[in-house]
């Protein structure tokens, strides 16, 4: 069973808010085979970084399989089970799964802040020691809706002229993977 490190204070106001698909396991389109659960390199490693470093860790997934009936709810969570036993159980404080479709109103979905203030808000966290992590630009969006880090790894992903502006101003941090970017928080 996993534990949260016995130093960490709840007053600590540090998280990182992680994408699931294409950030912690390999994303092969609509992800719901437990069996297919292959975690990216350096995953395990980055989650170690963030918990030794008290940082909250919350996971922030968009399943819009689930809205379009090509999979359930409980699918989902026998890949997160099996993902999370594969990356040494790491400590989530909160899972959001977002079930929306890209045409259902917004409502947790990224970009939408929604997961991300209701969990400020619930762990009294500061906006400027957060980051949300994810390899979709959808996954910055949230984080920069929320007013916090929005930080993108790269992948084949097209990215829009807005996103591309934002990281140009220095407004979207780019890193190779999630352990490069865990590693530059040290």
């Amino acid at each position: 069973m996993p534990h949260f490190p016995q130093n960490l204070q709840k007053s600590i106001p540090k998280a990182i808010f992680l994408d699931r698909d294409g950030t912690l396991n390999v994303d092969y389109g609509y992800v719901f085979d437990p069996r297919k659960i292959h975690p990216i390199a350096g995953a395990r490693e980055a989650l170690e970084i963030f918990q030794k470093n008290n940082f909250f860790l919350f996971l922030f997934t968009n399943q819009p399989g689930i809205g379009r009936k090509m999979y359930k709810l409980e699918d989902v969570e026998a890949c997160n089970r099996r993902l999370f036993r594969l990356l040494g159980n790491p400590h989530f404080l909160e899972i959001c799964i977002a079930t929306e479709t890209t045409h259902s109103p917004d409502n947790y979905r990224k970009p939408s802040p929604k997961f991300i203030d209701e969990m400020i808000g619930k762990y009294q966290l500061k906006r400027g020691e957060c980051h949300m992590v994810g390899d979709k630009e959808t996954d910055a969006f949230a984080g920069l809706n929320a007013e916090i880090k929005g930080i993108l790894l790269e992948s084949d992903y097209p990215r829009s002229p807005q996103c591309s502006e934002l990281i140009g101003k220095g407004k979207i941090s780019v890193f190779k993977d999630l352990l490069a970017f865990a590693k530059s928080i040290l």
